[in-house]
């Protein structure tokens, strides 16, 4: 019989892709549990709320508007730990997702633009896609989701009547 006692808990969290149409992705740099992090906007899903729920609360509560969800892009398909939860394993689901108004927020050219330094900080800044790097998101998932969307803007680019 299973020891449930050793099993662990998961953590699920929702992210959203926004792709202007100059080809620049929206960033979160944040501050939180005393690390800086920049990652793409979205949180955790609450208990009782469905991924797509989740996401459109999280655009009200980031961004102070409504956002509209395109299409399911990627979840984690690999195991990966929880970083700030110990026995919890992360899982990651992202949709590509665009404003239903222009943005209505600030929106910052430099990374971390805070205004001090405290738990919840947050600024959002665009990146151009063509410039975009794994190393600029901060989490193991994020990097492997950016790879992604460097291929697919790579196959974009390189052939333009597709």
């Amino acid at each position: 019989m299973e020891n449930k006692d050793n099993r662990g808990e998961f953590v699920i969290r929702v992210y959203g892709i926004l792709i202007n149409d100059i080809d620049q992705i929206l960033l979160s740099d944040e501050y939180r549990s005393g690390t800086l992090m920049t990652k793409f906007p979205g949180g955790g899903l609450e208990f009782g709320e469905g991924p797509e729920d989740c996401l459109r609360r999280e655009a009200l509560e980031e961004f102070g508007q409504p956002v509209e969800l395109i299409s399911h892009f990627y979840t984690t398909g690999f195991f990966q730990k929880a970083m700030f939860f110990e026995n919890h394993q992360l899982i990651s689901i992202y949709y590509k997702m665009q404003f239903l108004d222009t943005p209505a927020f600030r929106i910052s050219s430099t990374p971390f633009d805070f205004d001090n330094m405290t738990e919840g900080s947050q600024a959002f800044r665009w990146k151009n896609l063509e410039n975009l790097k794994d190393e600029d998101v901060s989490f193991p998932i994020d990097k492997f989701v950016v790879m992604m969307l460097l291929s697919e803007y790579n196959k974009r680019v390189d052939n333009p009547g597709i």
